[in-house]
């Protein structure tokens, strides 16, 4: 084939945005400039072009311009959102090969164009660009597949981020996302900035996307100095409607606060580092947990938020039904105190209690009362709270978390919780340090507020009483496999009685000696009976 001049890229993306007033960082008129162009002006450069541009772009084969993801298409019938559509050259392929495509372009020029060209019924044509979305957003569709090639360039980088969390908004359980990104010097008369596959990586981790290709490929023109990058971005979908409803939660409820975030946190973190406490709920469809293991960290997160005066509220910090005195005399105490084992005394022990039955009646009344199904006044997370007396002397065991009461969660949640970790909790935290950020009004950095909401979990050493058995063989004591009480006499490992996954215990009494085979090949579970 033929090449025509190269078309260096398409799709204008004006800025329009009502939505996230909160987003100090954004200013939404569509004539701003954002970095080193003026929105209006890329649709401007499309528009005075547009004849040429299409002669070229319809000039380009889909499936020779598309050919490094072409295996990683949905199946026929899928739903695809082309942002930046141009010529529609992409959404006429996709509208032909069995595909329901919403084209979303800004340049009426451009647009009226590919309309003429690809009268194809099963494409619908919207005015719409990046990073606001209004229509798409309005329309209330979710897509399979967002498809954004040679676009992504044309946003500015101060409105990636927001344009990159509206996208994954509209992304359907399972759903991807195709950008192809071009490298090399932009053309003069057509705005763009710089993007790379390593920064919308790092947005798709923030989301909770998984990467499932990028790859570097030559410019198809053969054009000194242009390459592009593709990469193929995946929403995890666990087939139960967890992961959609937790992605409901996180970015399309409603929030006057972070609380229902940091509930969120909260129990990522139970299942993920304190699974071992929670029981079959007396109804099938839930696993309930101890209402006070949910405050114990629920307090762990905030500590460090609140020590750094990082807002929790439009209005400040001044008023959060959990910090009250009890709160505030454990700031002086690590977040390593606050664990489970740990023996607490005195005022220590009162404070301990207070600040508890302070924040299980906050997550009571407010996230998990306010946190419900969508469409619908039903909580997701139902919980009971019970009366818990001070006392001078506290040991965080198992019996005194539940005399808290009871906080249920969906089996099929838990089990999304449990699995998908990694995944799941950085796009709470992305939105968490948006909100804060939001509410601030000389906003830290992202960095700084990451380092806040850093997890801090006991040291997983076992050095010390490695020492121990070490000396204890030395003057002469037998040491003896707490599996399978044969004795060791050679060498011996130090194994969590209690796997450290399932209770991040490192207490002496947890670190007993044990056979490096029996050790070594159980991983984080009990070993079997014929160990």
């Amino acid at each position: 084939m033929k090449y025509r001049k190269p078309p260096d890229s398409r799709g204008p993306q004006p800025d329009r945005d009502s939505d996230r007033d909160r987003r100090r960082e954004h200013n939404d008129d569509p004539d701003h400039n954002h970095g080193h162009f003026n929105i209006r002006d890329v649709v401007a450069s499309y528009n005075a072009k547009a004849p040429t541009l299409v002669r070229d772009y319809e000039d380009l084969l889909f499936e020779e311009v598309h050919a490094p993801v072409l295996d990683l298409l949905p199946d026929p019938g899928a739903h695809i959102l082309d942002m930046g559509a141009g010529s529609g050259r992409d959404a006429a392929w996709f509208a032909a090969n069995g595909y329901n495509v919403l084209a979303a372009e800004p340049s009426a020029e451009m647009r009226n164009l590919g309309k003429s060209l690809h009268p194809y019924p099963n494409i619908r044509w919207l005015d719409d660009a990046l990073p606001a979305q209004e229509k798409v957003l309005r329309s209330k569709l979710t897509f399979d597949l967002i498809w954004l090639s040679a676009v992504w360039m044309h946003v500015p980088p101060s409105a990636r981020a927001r344009a990159f969390r509206k996208l994954v908004s509209v992304m359907s359980p399972g759903g991807s996302m195709m950008l192809t990104l071009r490298q090399g010097p932009p053309p003069a008369d057509r705005p763009m900035e710089p993007a790379t596959a390593a920064d919308v990586e790092v947005l798709a981790r923030r989301h909770g996307l998984q990467t499932v290709r990028s790859e570097h490929i030559p410019d198809i023109l053969e054009r000194d100095g242009i390459a592009w990058e593709v990469i193929w971005l995946r929403l995890p979908d666990d087939g139960t409607g967890a992961l959609p409803l937790l992605r409901h939660v996180v970015l399309n409820d409603r929030k006057s606060s972070t609380y229902k975030l940091a509930l969120l946190r909260t129990v990522i973190r139970v299942a993920d580092g304190a699974g071992g406490l929670a029981r079959p709920g007396s109804d099938e469809r839930f696993v309930d947990l101890p209402l006070g293991l949910v405050a114990l960290f629920w307090v762990r997160s905030f500590k460090p938020l609140i020590a750094k005066n990082l807002p929790q509220h439009p209005a400040g910090n001044a008023r959060l039904a959990f910090v009250k005195d009890g709160f505030r005399r454990l700031q002086a105490r690590s977040a390593h105190d606050l664990r489970i084992g740990q023996r607490f005394t005195g005022d220590d022990a009162r404070d301990l209690i207070l600040a508890l039955r302070d924040a299980a009646k906050c997550i009571r009344h407010m996230p998990a009362t306010f946190t419900t199904y969508p469409g619908s006044s039903d909580p997701i997370f139902p919980c009971a709270r019970r009366p818990v007396r001070i006392r001078d002397t506290v040991r965080v065991d198992e019996a005194f978390l539940w005399s808290f009461g009871t906080f249920s969660v969906p089996v099929n949640l838990w089990q999304a919780m449990s699995r998908y970790a990694a995944w799941i909790e950085p796009a709470v935290l992305n939105e968490w340090i948006e909100m804060m950020r939001g509410y601030a009004r000389q906003p830290d950095s992202r960095d700084a507020h990451m380092a806040a909401l850093k997890w801090l979990e006991p040291g997983h050493d076992t050095g010390l009483v490695r020492g121990l058995g070490r000396r204890l063989r030395e003057s002469g004591a037998r040491l003896y496999c707490v599996w399978t009480g044969n004795r060791l006499k050679r060498d011996f490992d130090i194994d969590h009685c209690f796997p450290f996954a399932a209770w991040p215990c490192n207490d002496l009494w947890n670190l007993l000696p044990s056979a490096p085979a029996v050790n070594r090949s159980k991983g984080d579970r009990l070993p079997a009976a014929e160990a």
